[in-house]
Order: structure tokens, then C-alpha cells, then sequence
């Protein structure tokens, strides 16, 4: 997961990239980077670590101009290197630098095509880089009498039908402008503001709705699912719906946890849905187990918080804060391995004992997915002197990979992947195991629009709106496990030190 920015200023726009690319840290903590547009020059600067690390001071006043686009990643498949930080550059046609949030499933296929066909050379093995050298080839079919927004929209439509997967991206073109698109299914969010100054208007693209909240600029919409939006130098906006859109297929996992509470996504508020998954639990308990006898319920800190709430006050039990963060270690589901995520959660949790003692707690996370953090607070709690220790999780079993830019872990060190619900209460240690069901986590997001038919649920129900080619998840698994992982990172130690 990703989160990108991209604005059209009247100003200088590095303090604000600055700014929004902090509240946009909850989507990537591995590396960050920014590009100005400062009349055809096209300054970068970028690297791995958190925002307040990559960029010293010397160097964002180095970053000048009216326009510029930035991005944080974390690392998903095939992208986790220090030179794989983005936005990436390319200079032909006239300079382009792109940042995206997603991934693409035939990136692997596309490489050969860019190779083989678009004769056109790739330094990294991110798909980012892959979708860049696609749009730059796109444009450059426009030929030498120049670029207008009509073009830029057609050079969109043939990536679309070139590129599978989920992708929002925000590109910016020297001497042009910015511009920003979402895939055909709408997988990855993007949204669109304004703000109006002195000077005239500024245009912003990001990942959340919450970035433009902190920079004072208004929501106009989301970009809709395949639209490209294209801002040019001057502050004109341009819009062009695709012939290849399809019906919007917003990841539900965005909602469950990815984006901050205070985000609108698609039209519908990341808070009120997760407010409603707290009330579907709620409804479940009471539904399948009217006698229970919890005493308190505690949320896992922060983002179940949210959903505990109206649970405990449907059930008529006690809330209480059991559990303090230490806000200085990283979120654990998004670190690379899998020992540091069992050191890091002793080290990021600390148990409140008065609040446990000799209780029955109902402990509430939003999801389980390898189960190790779960397994860690579970003992914790017990540790604390819980009597019992119950466990409900805000979002179905993860029984199934995502293949569109979160970087969940092989089936294999997915908890949930070839167990029932009884196993995997077994295997966390719960007294007991509440999960919310599919059809309720669905309905608590739609409620917020109507509009959306479907989302994609992938990771819960293995059902891909994209399609998967042969082989292709057998693949993700071997890049994508931890045993994988260890193997790159020290092979990228090795080079390094070489």
C-alpha cells in the first residue's frame, strides 16, 4: 500500500507535499520521495525511512516550483529496495515522474512487451517502473507537434487496455501539467480537491481524502473508476471518463484498515462504516451467543478502536482502554518479517493489569492475518490476569492473498488459510473466536453509498474482479514470503557492502 499526492499550486508546493506526505505516513513507513516541476526542470529527491528522515532541510529547499506530486511506500512484491523508492523518472517524451499506490498482475509479461517491443529499458523490478515506461510509450505515440489534454486521456486508455491490476497514479509531465488516473475497476482510491487563493486556483490528487483536510483544500470528488484527470500548467482542469470502466470495485480492506477514519472514500466515511462493523458484531454475538458473559471489551489500539465502541455499548458491557501504543514503533501488520513483528508488538503494547484482572474480556482487533500479534495479545491479556479472554476481529477470516498492492503474506503464513474457525481460536489461544461475517462487513461499507454494488473482497473471498492468470498466485507466494524475504534483504546486504 501506498499513498501519493500530487498538487497544481500557485505557490510553492514542497511545504505542502511535506505536509501531506505526513498525514499520508499511516499508508507507507519504508521510503518517501518528492518531484517539483520548476519551469522544464524537474527536481527529485527521495529515499527509504520515514518522512521527518528522507528529507533534510538542505535538501527540500532544493525541491522548487508551483507543481510537484509525492509518494510513501511500503514494500509489496518485487518492490522493496532502497532504488525502488518512488516517484520514479523517465526523460522521453519531455520528462515524466510518476508515482502509484497498487500493483500490477501482469507486470511480468508487460516487462517483456516493454523489452521486446516498446524497446525500452527498466533499472529496477518494481511495477511501478513497469507502468511509468507503459504511459511513457503510450505518450509517445502522440508524435513531435505536441500534447494536448485529448492526447494525454488516449495515451490513459491504451495503458488501460494494456495494464491488469489495481493502480491510482499521479504523474507529472514537464512543461504540461499533472495527471492522475484510477484503474478501470476503481481498486485503489483517489480523490480530487481545490482551493481557491489569491492567485487563483490549486488543483490536488491524493491517495485520502484526509490529505487535502490538512492542506485546506475542499473535496470535489473521488476520481471515478478508469477516469484520468489532467491538470495543466496554467490550472485548467480536464477530465476524461474510459471506455474501459467498469463497475466500481472499491478494496474493502481500505475501510477495514488501511485508511485513517477521517477519510472519505468512494462517498462513503472510513469512520461510519467501521462504527457499523462494531454494531454487526454486536448483532452476531447476541444473535449466537445471548448468554455470553463478558465483562469488558477492549480494542487492540488504534484502528479497531472504532469498531469496540458501539459494540460494547450494544452488548451493555464496560469499554475500557486496556492496552497503551507507544506511537514510535510502526504498524506491525506492514513490517517485512516475521520476528520483527513478535518483538515489535511487546515493544509497541503495554498491558493496563487493573483493567484485566479476574475479567472476562472480549479483546477487538480489525483483522487477523498471520495471527502472530493476535497470538501476542491474547497472552498479554492472560498476562494481565484476564479470567477469560475472548477475540473478535472486525472483518472475515483472511484466508486469501491480495493481489493488488497490500502486501499480505503467502497463503501458507496466512492463519486462517486451511483452518476453521475452531482451529484458528485453537491456534491463537482464545477462550473463543468471533469473526464478522463477509456479507455484514459489506453491507456496513455500502451502507455509506448505495451506488457501489461491489467491492473487492479478495482477501476474505478469494474472488479476484480482475482475473488471475495461471500461475500467477504460486508466484506471489514464493516472492512473497517471509523466507523470501529474509533471502532479498540479505542479498541486497551483500550488495551493498560489495
Amino acid at each position: 500500500m501506498c499513498g501519493i499526492i500530487g498538487i497544481v499550486g500557485k505557490q510553492a508546493v514542497t511545504p505542502a507535499l511535506y505536509d501531506a506526505l505526513g498525514i499520508l505516513q499511516h499508508r507507507g513507513q519504508d521510503a518517501a520521495g518528492i518531484a517539483t516541476l520548476e519551469g522544464h526542470r524537474i527536481h527529485l529527491y527521495k529515499g527509504n525511512g520515514l518522512i521527518r528522515d528522507v528529507f533534510p532541510q538542505a535538501e527540500l529547499e532544493k525541491l522548487k516550483g508551483l507543481v510537484g506530486i509525492g509518494h510513501v511506500r511500503y514494500p509489496t512484491a518485487g518492490s522493496d529496495r532502497q532504488d525502488e523508492s518512488q516517484p520514479f523518472y523517465v526523460n522521453s517524451p519531455y520528462g515524466i515522474v510518476l508515482g502509484h499506490n497498487g500493483n500490477l498482475t501482469n507486470a511480468i509479461n508487460l516487462k517483456k512487451e516493454l523489452f521486446d517491443s516498446d524497446r525500452r529499458h527498466l533499472n529496477t523490478d518494481s511495477d511501478s517502473e513497469v507502468l511509468l515506461n507503459v504511459l511513457a510509450h503510450e505518450l509517445h505515440s502522440i508524435g513531435p507537434a505536441g500534447m494536448q489534454p485529448k492526447d494525454v486521456f488516449k495515451a490513459v486508455d491504451g495503458l488501460h487496455q494494456r495494464c491488469k491490476g489495481a493502480y491510482s497514479v499521479i504523474a507529472m509531465i514537464s512543461g504540461k501539467g499533472v495527471l492522475g488516473f484510477r484503474d478501470p475497476h476503481g481498486i485503489r482510491p483517489a480523490v480530487l480537491g481545490f482551493k481557491e487563493t489569491d492567485k487563483g486556483r490549486e488543483y490536488a490528487i491524493a491517495s485520502e481524502s484526509v490529505a487535502l483536510d490538512a492542506l485546506d483544500f475542499t473535496l470535489m470528488r473521488d476520481l471515478k473508476p478508469g477516469e484520468a484527470v489532467f491538470i495543466t500548467l496554467d490550472g485548467k482542469l480536464h477530465t476524461h471518463e474510459s471506455p474501459h470502466a467498469q463497475p466500481a470495485s472499491p478494496c474493502i480492506f481500505e475501510y477495514v484498515y488501511f485508511a485513517r477514519p477521517d477519510s472519505m472514500l468512494d462517498d462513503i466515511s472510513v469512520y461510519k462504516a467501521r462504527l457499523r462493523m462494531g454494531q454487526a458484531l454486536a448483532r452476531k454475538i447476541l444473535r449466537e451467543w445471548p448468554d455470553h458473559d463478558i465483562d469488558v471489551v477492549i480494542p487492540v489500539p488504534d484502528t479497531s478502536r472504532t469498531s469496540a465502541l458501539p459494540l460494547a455499548y450494544d452488548l451493555e458491557v464496560k469499554y475500557r482502554e486496556g492496552f497503551i501504543k507507544n506511537r514510535y514503533i510502526g504498524r506491525t501488520f506492514i513490517m517485512p518479517g516475521q520476528e520483527e513483528r513478535k518483538r515489535s508488538v511487546r515493544q509497541k503494547l503495554n498491558a493496563i493489569d487493573l483493567e484485566f484482572r479476574k475479567k472476562n474480556v472480549l479483546l477487538v482487533d480489525d483483522s487477523i492475518v498471520r495471527g502472530t500479534t493476535s497470538r501476542q495479545i491474547i497472552q498479554m491479556a492472560r498476562d494481565a490476569g484476564a479470567r477469560k479472554v475472548y477475540f473478535a476481529s472486525a472483518s472475515p477470516p483472511v484466508r486469501y492473498p491480495n493481489i493488488y498492492g497490500i502486501d499480505m503474506p503467502a497463503p501458507s503464513e496466512l492463519i486462517a488459510s486451511g483452518r476453521n474457525e475452531k482451529e484458528i481460536e485453537k491456534e491463537l489461544g482464545a477462550d473463543r473466536l468471533i469473526y464478522q461475517s463477509l456479507d455484514d462487513l459489506v453491507e456496513a461499507c455500502q451502507e455509506g453509498n448505495a451506488g457501489i454494488t461491489r467491492f473487492d473482497t479478495s482477501c476474505f473471498s478469494g474472488e479476484y474482479v480482475t482475473g488471475v492468470e495461471d500461475g500467477y498466485l504460486e508466484d506471489l507466494q514464493s516472492r512473497r514470503s517471509d523466507l523470501a524475504k529474509r533471502k532479498n534483504s540479505h542479498a541486497e546486504r551483500v550488495q551493498l557492502a560489495g
